[in-house]
């Protein structure tokens, strides 16, 4: 640039993008472990899920059977202590953990974490959860944390207060836009383009994993970016998050890089969809998605 009176214009400065990846299958299958032909109970994952209240009792059963759906050995779903019974009977396959109270408590989560099994490989918390007090959300993710635990967190744990807790402990967020904005104070905007410079510059500040739901679902840890392309209009339905959610966990409790991990789900829960929408149209549910995850799930269905 020529100087203009002997002084020198720099060009307006902005963060740059990153290169983008757009995930396909060749990509995931080096985010998948291969699993072993010897394997016990417990050794393919033990996850985690919290969530669930009075008016949203669906949302942890969804996360917490695409987590098995996935391949993850044992599932443990901590709901309040009114859905308990309503979740038992959805599925056998559930290890149901009752919370003390109606909502997260302080007192709730000290006996929840007393009650929790040992070697917890990943946790999802917030899917449907009422939180009564946010010192309790802080109380249980700062402990998780402390055991070594990956954790994802949706919904009603997105909330500003949690970052300084999460920030560089290898944490994948999941928000939607609106979510996006109360965790990060910033709504992304319409362009592709700006939304992945949005969501790489708070991945970056925040040291945490944000996977962005959308039309094109956006995962950055700061360093990385991948960019999942769906045309499923069908995906607006309610509780395709919580899935989403579940395979989150579900794959961090194979994979411990959040970014992978984070990837890997985001792919499956989009392909399922994919199925879903082409069987079903417009009308499909969350529910469908679950019949899907298997066949999704196929090619990455290795043994060593």
């Amino acid at each position: 640039m020529l100087p203009l009176q002997g002084r020198f214009i720099p060009p307006k400065r902005r963060l740059p993008l990153l290169i983008s990846k757009i995930l396909q299958v060749s990509l995931i299958k080096n985010f998948i472990p291969k699993r072993k032909f010897a394997s016990r109970k417990g050794e393919n994952g033990k996850v985690l899920v919290v969530g669930g209240s009075y008016l949203y009792h669906g949302a942890p059963i969804l996360s917490s059977i695409a987590a098995l759906r996935c391949g993850t050995d044992l599932v443990y779903t901590c709901v309040p202590k009114i859905n308990v019974q309503a979740t038992r009977a959805i599925s056998p396959n559930l290890i149901v953990l009752p919370l003390v109270d109606a909502k997260l408590t302080r007192g709730a989560v000290h006996k929840l974490l007393g009650a929790l099994p040992k070697e917890l490989d990943s946790a999802t918390i917030g899917m449907g959860l009422a939180i009564q007090d946010v010192e309790a959300l802080k109380s249980l993710t700062n402990s998780l944390l402390g055991r070594d635990v990956r954790l994802s967190l949706d919904a009603s744990a997105l909330v500003p207060d949690i970052l300084p807790i999460i920030k560089n402990k290898n944490v994948v967020v999941t928000p939607h836009a609106g979510e996006f904005k109360r965790l990060f104070g910033e709504l992304p905007p319409d362009s592709k383009k700006e939304r992945v410079l949005i969501v790489e510059k708070h991945a970056k500040e925040n040291s945490v994993t944000i996977l962005l739901k959308g039309p094109t679902d956006i995962v950055s840890d700061g360093n990385k970016t991948f960019l999942n392309v769906k045309k499923t209009p069908a995906m607006t339905v309610g509780g395709t998050g919580d899935v989403l959610s579940g395979l989150v966990a579900g794959m961090l409790s194979k994979n411990r890089n959040p970014i992978e991990a984070a990837a890997a789900a985001v792919f499956i829960n989009g392909k399922a969809g994919t199925l879903a929408q082409r069987k079903y149209g417009l009308h499909m549910m969350a529910t469908d998605l679950l019949e899907f995850i298997p066949a999704v799930m196929k090619p990455f269905d290795r043994v060593q």
